[in-house]
């Protein structure tokens, strides 16, 4: 089951008040936040991508053939074994440059650790988790910042490039796109069940797995012609980041629920109560633009709006492109990637069928 280093040493998890993509502040909240700082912002012609559409990362033009996909990212342990809390966290920054299209060239690490409280092989633990993963994406961890600080955070900044014909933004979908999510659901129910010490060991391989594979076939995916926009489903759930491909291409986006895979276990995990206080803020924040059909299961609400720590990719393609954007999931080792639901004219909106 989840891995302790030391017999001294505390559970990571029991040192942070949230864990993962769960952590991030809810999207009522950040929205009122951006709102307050967005008048008067340099926004030169190069800037490909900024925030308007709530991207997953920032894209500059270098020329012609290159621009610059830059994001970081970071959290609070959502295990305890140290080692694959800095897998889990590099992992899931280096997705944000995998899902505008872009190869990720170098990282820098961010790193906020309780000093007086972890031995410093836990926290070199971490470090390495992160090192290894940017090892396997073929890139350097070129340099970073240490603090210390009350809560143990790790993260990155990534940088990578891009053609700028290949940029997929979360709002290029189009009436017609079919929707194709390449992980299943439910890091976030896990998560709440291990915290809870009610987390099986099969399961807890699941969640390590899932959220240890890269996103590598975004750039893949981005150069298909019928490929129109992508996303990586993280903290805000499948249901906030496919509200946000809606919002950002004024399209109403229909998930069908029943073909939406999950992890093992997790529909009845979440019947019994495992549910982060995350999926709740994320309603709160957003559920007034999701249709909930008549005779959905009871968890559908909770599970569509559970927090993914380094989720799948989220894909909305021309329907001819269908075999091709799983056939790119399935040579990179997502062998769950599936068709979710589809685009359709009509208000900003998602609807859960």
């Amino acid at each position: 089951m989840n891995a302790s280093p030391a017999p001294d040493s505390p559970r990571l998890t029991s040192l942070s008040h949230g864990g993962g993509c769960g952590c991030k502040i809810a999207p009522g909240v950040l929205s009122q936040i951006l709102q307050q700082g967005g008048a008067g912002a340099v926004m030169p012609p190069e800037l490909l991508v900024g925030i308007e559409t709530a991207d997953d990362a920032a894209v500059y033009r270098l020329n012609d053939s290159q621009a610059l996909v830059a994001t970081t990212d970071f959290f609070m342990p959502i295990v305890d074994d140290p080692y694959e809390f800095g897998r889990i966290a590099a992992t899931n920054a280096l997705s944000d440059v995998y899902a505008m299209g872009g190869r990720p060239i170098m990282a820098l690490a961010l790193v906020a650790m309780p000093v007086s409280r972890l031995p410093l092989d836990v926290i070199g633990a971490i470090i390495r988790g992160g090192q290894d993963v940017c090892r396997a994406a073929g890139i350097p961890i070129a340099g970073g910042h240490t603090i210390d600080s009350v809560e143990p955070i790790y993260g990155l900044v990534a940088m990578g490039l891009v053609h700028p014909d290949r940029v997929r933004r979360n709002a290029g979908a189009r009436p017609g796109d079919v929707l194709v999510l390449g992980k299943p659901l439910g890091v976030g129910v896990y998560s709440a069940a291990l915290k809870k010490e009610q987390l099986g060991d099969a399961h807890y391989r699941e969640m390590i797995a899932s959220t240890t594979l890269l996103n590598t076939p975004g750039p893949l995916l981005a150069a298909l012609p019928g490929v129109h926009a992508i996303t990586d489903v993280t903290g805000f759930g499948l249901a906030g980041h496919a509200l946000e491909m809606a919002r950002g291409a004024g399209v109403t986006v229909a998930v069908d629920w029943a073909r939406v895979p999950l992890l093992p276990g997790v529909a009845e995990l979440a019947a019994a109560g495992f549910v982060t206080g995350a999926s709740g803020r994320n309603w709160a924040g957003y559920g007034a633009d999701v249709v909930l059909a008549h005779g959905l299961p009871a968890t559908a609400q909770a599970l569509a709006t559970d927090p993914q720590t380094s989720g799948g990719l989220l894909v909305a393609c021309a329907p001819g492109s269908v075999d091709e954007v799983l056939a790119v999931f399935a040579r990179e080792g997502f062998a769950r990637a599936a068709v979710i639901g589809g685009v359709q004219a009509g208000p900003a909106r998602l609807e859960l069928r």
